[in-house]
């Protein structure tokens, strides 16, 4: 599978963005999504994930309340809506799949978008 992400930006601390992951070359439906992001000079980190199975979710607690992922089969696009943004979340955001799957850890993917920026300035 291939993934492009896009949505990030340049936004102030309080704001949103919302991130786009779309999905091509495998049945979407058979894998599990997950954002992860990584600041500079620190290890990449989960931030949420979406089952294939089910479509439960879950967060890191750094964005629990303010982040939500949400998947669109028909597109075959995950979704990373971003609240209440404050400057520790600046990074590179990333995309990823594992097909029949679930994990927290970026080792437990498979599959990785480019990457996008989102830069919260205070």
């Amino acid at each position: 599978v291939q993934l492009q992400a896009s949505g990030g930006g340049l936004v102030q601390a309080g704001g949103s963005l919302r991130l786009s992951c779309a999905a091509s070359g495998r049945t979407f439906s058979r894998y599990s999504m997950g954002w992860f992001r990584q600041a500079p000079g620190k290890e990449r980190e989960f931030v949420a994930g979406i089952r294939w199975s089910g479509g439960a979710t879950n967060y890191a607690d750094s964005v629990k309340g303010r982040f939500t992922i949400s998947r669109d089969h028909a597109k075959n696009t995950v979704y990373l809506q971003m609240n209440s943004l404050k400057p520790e979340d600046t990074a590179i955001y990333y995309c990823a799949a594992v097909e029949l799957g679930y994990g927290t850890s970026w080792d437990e993917y498979d599959y990785w978008g480019q990457g996008t920026l989102v830069t919260v300035s205070s």
